[in-house]
């Protein structure tokens, strides 16, 4: 393909999930169709330190389906011990899309395919370091970090470090799928969905590479990550129905809820897909990013406009032309507030919004591209995602909250995510009926 067209037209030719309400893409949209929360009681997860122990976790992701369904190759196999949960989660999406997608291992260039692949910060469990600490203590039982060198670090798993490095998913994807064009890591917690699809756009858009494995992975369930999400954010429960916890945008919201998750998408320039047949989900016009941060934290309703703004430029649409937002919509007072008040100040007032975290929580660097392919189901049936436990918007925010699956003839969406100091991203995509 020629490298100097700079409108090559891009397109979603795959998508693969990792989720608490389903993977694949078969089970997600079922799920979501159903209004089906996957949000409860963790079982794989005893020490977590949510509110009574809840979250949006994907209970099917065991080793054992890692192992017979997902990784099937030998060398994907011998893998997974120089993995965490989160790498995990994001190379098995990065499998099921490609798979999703049909594309042939063979037909194209291996250095025309690329990763740009979102990772949160990942965090090691207190186990994994149980045996070193335990050789630093001195004779009253305390650690001494004097012996660290010495007597600690020579009891590490040698390849420890690898299992936790955020730019280990877009490596370890690279290898399983031998591509052999960019790789590129964004470690911008939720934000850093809008982000890979921008750097995706550009590398297709100025002809590096003809297909992009684009995606991101991440949880906040962990039991480190859940102890960070209880000191710093608000965390919401519903005792009587735990499935509810998660309230975007209502009345009666508490604070989000933490899950997991892993979504990817294939991007290919449109030509090359038309060419093999592919089945097209839609195509990506553009994204955009900000970051408006103080002293005090970040400015998330400028934040959010300013990229609202940033991808509506890049995509050369306009905002009336949008069909729905799928919004961040963590289900907490302050940060909805903020979300809405950008939506706003950008010229969103009057689209419908939803929020799809009432399925799974938020899931950190996984959380955008799960949100942007519930938009994609939904409108694979001609409806906006309902936001799921929205039963009484709050009419102080200015803002159209879909509450139950609504019928559209407009599949053109704006994707929309922000992390809590004050990062933004957003991203629109056009989707194209089958």
């Amino acid at each position: 393909m020629s490298s100097e067209n700079p409108k090559r037209r891009i397109v979603i030719t795959g998508v693969g999930v990792v989720s608490p309400i389903g993977i694949g893409v078969s089970s997600f949209s079922e799920n979501l169709h159903a209004g089906r929360s996957g949000i409860s009681a963790t079982e794989m997860y005893t020490n977590t330190a949510t509110p009574h122990g809840i979250g949006g976790e994907a209970k099917d992701f065991t080793e054992k389906a890692l192992r017979k369904q997902y990784f099937k190759e030998k060398e994907q196999k011998k893998s997974i011990k120089l993995m965490c949960r989160d790498i995990q989660m994001g190379a098995t999406a990065a499998l099921l899309a490609l798979e999703d997608s049909g594309l042939e291992k063979d037909s194209i260039e291996r250095d025309r395919i690329g990763v740009e692949y979102g990772a949160n910060l990942m965090l090691f469990s207190p186990e994994s370091v149980a045996v070193p600490s335990a050789a630093c203590k001195n004779e009253s039982g305390k650690f001494d970090f004097s012996k660290w060198g010495p007597e600690g670090i020579t009891r590490m798993e040698p390849l420890w470090m690898l299992r936790y490095l955020p730019n280990m998913p877009a490596c370890h994807i690279g290898i399983f799928t031998d591509s052999h064009g960019p790789n590129n890591s964004v470690t911008i917690d939720e934000a850093s969905a809008g982000v890979a699809m921008n750097e995706a756009l550009n590398i297709l858009e100025r002809g590096a590479a003809d297909v992009m494995i684009v995606g991101g992975t991440g949880s906040h369930l962990d039991p480190m990550k859940s102890i960070h999400a209880r000191l710093w954010e608000s965390l919401g429960y519903d005792e009587e129905h735990p499935e509810t916890s998660c309230k975007p945008f209502d009345t009666n919201r508490k604070g989000q809820v933490v899950g997991e998750g892993s979504g990817c998408f294939i991007l290919e320039e449109e030509e090359h897909a038309r060419a093999r047949g592919a089945r097209i989900y839609g195509r990506v016009l553009g994204a955009g990013s900000s970051c408006v941060g103080t002293p005090q934290g970040g400015v998330i309703d400028q934040a959010v406009a300013n990229a609202m703004r940033a991808a509506l430029r890049r995509s050369d649409v306009a905002l009336s032309d949008i069909g729905h937002i799928n919004a961040h919509g963590l289900g907490t007072l302050d940060e909805d507030a903020a979300e809405a008040q950008g939506i706003v100040s950008a010229g969103g007032g009057d689209i419908p919004v939803t929020s799809s975290k009432g399925y799974f929580g938020n899931t950190g660097a996984g959380t955008g591209f799960l949100e942007m392919a519930a938009s994609l189901m939904a409108l694979e049936q001609g409806q906006i995602p309902r936001t799921l436990n929205c039963q009484s918007p709050d009419s102080s925010l200015g803002i159209d909250v879909v509450t139950a699956p609504r019928s559209t003839d407009n599949h053109l969406f704006v994707s929309v995510n922000f992390a809590r100091i004050g990062q933004a991203s957003a991203t629109i995509i056009e989707h194209l009926p089958a």
